[in-house]
C-alpha cells in the first residue's frame, strides 16, 4: 500500500488524545486518507500520529472497510517505491493481489501474511483482483528497519499457515514474532510482536506479554473497552511498558490487532513512502525512484526494479517540501 496523498507532510499530522485515565497509555485517533482519485477507497491512519510516532519497531497502520468492491474499483496501488521498512498486509474480508519488481505474484486472503522487506529498495503495486469477493477489510502496517539492515537486499515472503493459541473467549494468531510460546516464520529485525486476537462477543480476554515492550491495541471491525479507553476501529491504544498482561473487552465479535516491541532507538525521517534518517537519503531515493519508475535502465542496474507484471504506470513521486526533512524520535519528549 502507498501513501499517494499529493502533498504528504512529515508524518506528523494524526491528532492523538490526551493520555487515558490509565498510567502509560495514549489513544491515537486516525485520519481519514483516500488511496487514490475521487472514487479512492478510504483508509484510517492512526499510526503515525502527532505526539506518538512508533510502537516498538511499527511505525505506520492504516485499516481499511468493510468496503464494498462488488461496484467500484476497490484497492487500486499502481506500482510505487518503498525503503528502509517491512510491509505487512493482513485481511478479514476480501483479497488482493501483490506484484513487485522481484517477480513475486502472489494474493492474500484473510488469515494469510503477505511480508515484504524493502530493504535499499524495493517497488511493488496492490490491487483488487478480478472475482475479488464484494467486501474488503483489513490493515496494513510498516515495521521500521533498524540501521544494520535498512540497506539489505529487498525480499517478499508469504505465510499462509501461521501458529495460533486459544484463551478463554478468544482465539490468537501470531503474524510476526513470538507470543505465548508460539513463534512466527515470518522475518524480524528487531525484537517485536504482531498478532491477530478474534474476541468473542461479551467476553474479557487477558492476553500475557513482554513487560520490556510497549504495546499498541488496533480494533479491526467493531470497538473494544481495554485500560480505561474506549477504543474505536481505526483508533491506536498506545501502551507503555512495564506490563505483563493486557486485558480488554468486546460487547460484539471483533479482530483486534495487537503490536508491539522493545522501544524503538534511532530517530526517523518519514516522507511519502520513505523511512530513512535524514533529509539527504530521502532525496536521492526520491530522485532514483523518479529515474528508474518507467523501468528504464541507464546501465548501472535499477534500485528499484520495475513491477513489469502490473502493466499500469507507475506512481510519481510528489514533491518535496521546501524545507529540510529532520530525524524525529518515535514520540515528542523522547
Amino acid at each position: 500500500m502507498s501513501n499517494i496523498e499529493p502533498h504528504p507532510t512529515e508524518q506528523r499530522v494524526c491528532e492523538a488524545d490526551a493520555p487515558g485515565p490509565e498510567h502509560g497509555t495514549e489513544l491515537l485517533e486516525p485520519r481519514e486518507v483516500p488511496l487514490g482519485g475521487p472514487r479512492a477507497m478510504l483508509v484510517h491512519r492512526a499510526l503515525p500520529g502527532r505526539n506518538r510516532r512508533m510502537v516498538g519497531a511499527w511505525c505506520f497502520a492504516d485499516v481499511y472497510g468493510p468496503a464494498d468492491v462488488s461496484t467500484g474499483p476497490g484497492m487500486q496501488v499502481p506500482p510505487h517505491p518503498h525503503i528502509g521498512l517491512q510491509t505487512v498486509s493482513w485481511l478479514v474480508q476480501g483479497t488482493v493481489h501483490h506484484l513487485d519488481g522481484l517477480g513475486s505474484d502472489q494474493v492474500v486472503r484473510p488469515g494469510q501474511l503477505n511480508l515484504m522487506t524493502a530493504g535499499n529498495g524495493i517497488a511493488h503495486s496492490e490491487r483488487t483482483p478480478e472475482h475479488a469477493p464484494d467486501l474488503l477489510q483489513g490493515a496494513q502496517l510498516w515495521v521500521a528497519l533498524p540501521g544494520h539492515d535498512r540497506r539489505g537486499p529487498a525480499r517478499f515472503e508469504h505465510h499462509d499457515d501461521l501458529p495460533g493459541f486459544s484463551l478463554p473467549g478468544a482465539r490468537v494468531t501470531v503474524i510476526m514474532g513470538e507470543l505465548g510460546g508460539h513463534r512466527s516464520p515470518a522475518r524480524t529485525h528487531t525484537p517485536l510482536v504482531g498478532a491477530e486476537v478474534v474476541i468473542e462477543a461479551g467476553s474479557t480476554v487477558t492476553l500475557p506479554v513482554r513487560p520490556g515492550f510497549e504495546h499498541g491495541l488496533l480494533p479491526l471491525d467493531t470497538p473494544v473497552r481495554a485500560h480505561g479507553h474506549r477504543v474505536v476501529p481505526g483508533s491506536l491504544l498506545y501502551l507503555g511498558t512495564g506490563r505483563d498482561h493486557i486485558e480488554f473487552h468486546a460487547t460484539e465479535r471483533t479482530h483486534l490487532l495487537v503490536i508491539g516491541g522493545e522501544p524503538f532507538a534511532e530517530d526517523l525521517v518519514m516522507w511519502w513512502n520513505f523511512v530513512g534518517r535524514d533529509h539527504d537519503e530521502i532525496v536521492r531515493a526520491r530522485a532514483d525512484w523518479e529515474e528508474q519508475r518507467e523501468g528504464h535502465d541507464r546501465g548501472e542496474g535499477f534500485r528499484f526494479d520495475p513491477v513489469r507484471a502490473d502493466g499500469g504506470a507507475a506512481l510519481p513521486a510528489p514533491d518535496l517540501p521546501n524545507a529540510r526533512l529532520r530525524a524525529r524520535p518515535r514520540h515528542r519528549g523522547a
